[in-house]
């Protein structure tokens, strides 16, 4: 029941966060759609605003011109008809003004190469009138008014004016025919920028109907999924409570099959170990006979015989005895587990310092012998656990930290602890001889042991350890490499519960 809900949850929570994630992707690209869009156009709009004010400067540069050339013909006038010096003063000044508004209209207009056929036109027309002007200007200076006059009167001003008013209209026109096409190209832009925020808004209307419309949805199927939960939590803790119960029963049966196997071994083989002590027994009076039949009467002793009674009856008897005290440890391990599984945990504080330093007392001699230290590395948190099964753990941890030193290099063993949230870890490490990665696991197993296999043992202490630190409700695992040492570390809570230590039991 549980798998079908979950899988069906998982595959609709899956395609519902995808679709939402691709909802908000298509809502972002909207959007910066949108940011680039109002960017463009706010360029395009600050370049047609630039190319406004262009067209005005150069409107009136050329009214300046205008406004120039117009009123220097007229004080030129009042010159020629007057003859007073404040009217060709004023010329003069007026005339001084006409260059650099010439010049002004250049600097605007350069980059339009109409523009500069139109300056080019302007600037011969303008040295021509004010060629005449000068030429006026002059016989009236040296006293000739009257051929000024004539001269003027016969000059062709007129159409020289109406070619420079012409080419400066042409000027100005050329400007309002540029700004006409820039204010359409604006109005282009616009248009654009309008059609992509209606498009941006309509795409983002989309994304928010499509990503609700999916939110209710998933909603909806949340709350079936949700009344489904319900509906399974009810039968879950009988169900657990039931597989609980199995697992019980079948570890009663496993820990009682273990004991009564254990049981049963061991009497047959009380009876191999007594039948080989009667061998070893009868071997030496065998081994007499044939000393003293060498002695009295060596023709009946044969070399088979003597060999027999000898040399292979006593290393048979020795092998069977050998195999048989193996068996018997081995026996015992079984009964050493079987006995822990049926042994009821009591949690109590444990200070784990003073316990260090109990089983470094312990171990005196063989620290000692193997010029090894042990060291508790800061202050090792307290336990609230069963005394003996961490003990127990300890022990042989530290104890197979000593047997495992590297030879010739002075031993040092460490034990830290810190505690994490509810949990504490433990390590003990040490620079010995260390573990191959692929026996890390190995080395948990019963009767499974590493390396090379130099110092007593039948392959048991870290199965119990391990047996020992799933009772209390923790784990261990190993770092090492070889010849650098190894780290078992170790993690239990930090407040073992009557029900944990029950419940650690029954599934152990």
């Amino acid at each position: 029941m549980a798998r079908p809900l979950l899988q069906r949850l998982g595959v609709r929570e899956g395609l519902a966060r995808r679709f939402l994630v691709a909802c908000l992707a298509v809502g972002f690209l909207a959007l910066i759609t949108a940011i680039f869009a109002a960017a463009w156009s706010t360029k395009r709009s600050q370049d047609h605003g630039r190319w406004v004010t262009h067209t005005y400067e150069v409107e009136l540069a050329v009214t300046k011109v205008t406004t120039a050339i117009e009123r220097a013909e007229t004080v030129r006038r009042g010159y020629l008809l007057t003859g007073q010096q404040v009217y060709l003063d004023s010329y003069r000044d007026v005339a001084a003004t006409l260059s650099p508004a010439l010049s002004r209209v250049m600097r605007l207009t350069d980059d339009n190469p109409r523009q500069r056929g139109n300056i080019v036109r302007l600037q011969a027309q303008v040295r021509d009138i004010l060629a005449y002007r000068n030429q006026s200007i002059t016989l009236m200076a040296a006293g000739r008014q009257q051929a000024a006059i004539d001269a003027f009167v016969a000059e062709t001003g007129a159409a020289r004016m109406k070619g420079v008013r012409a080419t400066l209209a042409a000027m100005t026109a050329e400007e309002q025919r540029l700004l006409a096409i820039r204010d359409r190209e604006l109005q282009s832009s616009v248009t654009i920028f309008y059609g992509i925020l209606a498009l941006t808004g309509v795409l983002l209307l989309l994304v928010a109907m499509a990503t609700l419309a999916t939110v209710l949805r998933y909603t909806r199927d949340l709350s079936a999924s949700r009344d489904d939960l319900r509906d399974f939590a009810d039968t879950l803790e009988e169900l657990v409570e039931e597989r609980t119960a199995d697992l019980s029963r079948a570890n009663e049966e496993i820990q009682r099959f273990a004991y009564i196997v254990s049981h049963d071994l061991r009497s047959p083989l009380v009876n191999v170990m007594g039948f080989t002590a009667e061998l070893d027994t009868a071997t030496v009076a065998i081994t007499d006979l044939i000393d003293r039949a060498e002695a009295t009467a060596p023709d009946i002793v044969t070399e088979d015989a003597r060999l027999a009674a000898r040399e292979d009856l006593p290393e048979a008897i020795r092998f069977i005895r050998t195999s048989t005290q193996k068996m018997d440890r081995l026996i015992n391990a079984i009964l050493k587990l079987s006995r822990e599984g049926r042994r009821v945990i009591s949690p109590e504080p444990v200070g784990m310092g003073a316990m260090v330093q109990t089983i470094d007392g312990s171990l005196k001699h063989l620290t000692e012998d193997r010029d090894a230290t042990i060291a508790v590395e800061g202050t090792l948190p307290g336990i609230v656990t069963d005394r003996l099964a961490i003990e127990q753990i300890f022990s042989n941890l530290i104890e197979n930290a000593v047997k495992y030193l590297q030879p010739g290099r002075p031993g040092r063993i460490v034990v830290r602890g810190e505690k994490t949230g509810s949990r504490i870890v433990y390590e003990i490490e040490d620079n010995g001889r260390g573990i191959a990665p692929s026996d890390h696991q190995r080395v948990f197993d019963l009767f499974r042991r590493s390396g090379h296999q130099d110092q007593p043992g039948e392959g048991i202490g870290l199965a119990h350890v391990r047996a020992l630190a799933y009772r209390l409700g923790g784990v261990i695992d190993v770092r090492s490499e070889l010849g650098k040492g190894a780290t078992f570390r170790l993690t239990l809570p930090a407040v073992l519960t009557e029900a944990e230590s029950k419940r650690s039991g029954e599934v152990s």
